[in-house]
């Protein structure tokens, strides 16, 4: 695998790259669709290519492992092959998840113990068995077993976890060195920064994280509560340490706003469950802002979703006709609106490279910013 940046932008710490894996080429910034289950809900592959026009998109490890299971991927040659698409894939390494079941794990220096929101099963999660874990499924990009900390977190608590994460991290790196790939194209491992919104245990995370040189680098940690000044306070102390000539991946980022002023500050890759979750709730983002279309001003109106959209989704649907549909609690209306979501992300993240290529970002950004954060 190789990271390349093409362009960095002279106002702010915007930069355009390039990954290339053996699935296929990201150019960044980039937002992964997620799917959490093998699937980015409500919309096949074929519109994630085509339509949406996605480059990489994002399993989950916890999900994956639960349900189809492990020996059926495995079976199958892997998730690319099991899912039919064949693009890049990230999976994270299951500790977001392990993070929400707080009233059913319980962690050890060994590793997490936790109960299946399934069926209630009893599960264990090693460092070393994420990673076997995330040879078997299979993804191009994976992550390191962590531990995510609430928000708000005590100082003390927070000092702890991080020096597990650490811990974890040398055992994640040891075995994955140790291993080799399953199905014949290259894997490569992203340590996560952690440390709270605390300054100090973010610079100590991202320095050791950047030590350990590995191909990748990303954020957790953030986008679970915190105000997004602390937010973005925390993402620029990290970009400030970690190596520019790696890709940079702040996870579970976030809103159209949260996306540009990260790029602002030097991050090259984005997930986000927003686009589809919010899309199945009838929100849709839009260059001039947020609709909801279940709101009665939308019944008889007879213009396209998004005006400007014709550059980045299908625009034959009227914000009356897709209303209908959520009234009605169509199956059409969750797929309409998840593929326009997602669309109109794939559209940011490409425009903001754009901008930073010709020398215009930062002025492109501020006067976005105010335009998404518009309620029509």
């Amino acid at each position: 695998m190789k990271f390349s940046l093409t362009h960095t932008d002279s106002n702010s710490r915007a930069r355009a790259g390039l990954i290339e894996t053996d699935h296929g080429q990201i150019s960044t910034p980039i937002f992964m669709p997620v799917g959490t289950a093998a699937t980015v809900k409500g919309v096949h592959q074929r519109e994630l290519k085509e339509d949406i026009k996605a480059q990489i998109i994002l399993g989950n490890t916890y999900h994956l492992y639960l349900r189809p299971g492990l020996d059926t991927i495995q079976k199958a040659g892997g998730l690319h092959l099991f899912n039919g698409w064949h693009q890049p894939i990230l999976t994270d390494s299951g500790g977001y998840q392990i993070f929400s079941l707080a009233a059913q794990r319980k962690l050890s220096e060994e590793g997490a113990t936790f109960k299946s929101h399934i069926d209630g099963s009893s599960h264990f999660f090693s460092p070393e068995k994420v990673m076997d874990i995330q040879r078997i499924i299979g993804a191009d990009i994976i992550m390191a077993f962590d531990e995510c900390t609430p928000y708000p977190c005590d100082y003390k608590y927070a000092k702890n976890s991080l020096a597990l994460t650490h811990r974890w991290l040398n055992r994640c790196i040891e075995r994955f060195s140790a291993t080799e790939p399953l199905y014949g194209y290259n894997q490569c491992l992203f340590p996560i920064v952690q440390g709270s919104v605390y300054k100090d245990l973010r610079i100590e995370s991202a320095e050791y994280i950047a030590s350990k040189n590995c191909f990748g680098n990303a954020i957790g940690g953030l986008s679970v509560g915190e105000p997004a000044e602390e937010m973005y306070a925390m993402t620029e102390v990290v970009t400030n340490i970690l190596p520019a000539d790696k890709p940079r991946y702040l996870m579970g980022v976030g809103t159209p706003v949260n996306i540009l002023e990260n790029i602002a500050l030097g991050i090259d890759m984005f997930d986000c469950v927003m686009p589809t979750r919010n899309a199945r709730h009838g929100l849709l983002f839009t260059q001039n802002g947020v609709i909801n279309i279940k709101n009665e001003k939308w019944k008889n109106d007879f213009s396209v979703i998004d005006a400007d959209a014709h550059t980045y989704v299908d625009t034959q649907y009227t914000k009356a006709y897709l209303r209908h549909l959520v009234v009605c609690n169509e199956l059409l209306a969750a797929q309409i609106a998840s593929i326009h979501n997602l669309g109109f992300y794939m559209w940011l993240v490409k425009e903001a490279r754009n901008k930073i290529i010709d020398g215009t970002f930062v002025t492109w950004k501020n006067k976005m910013v105010q335009q998404l954060s518009q309620r029509l």
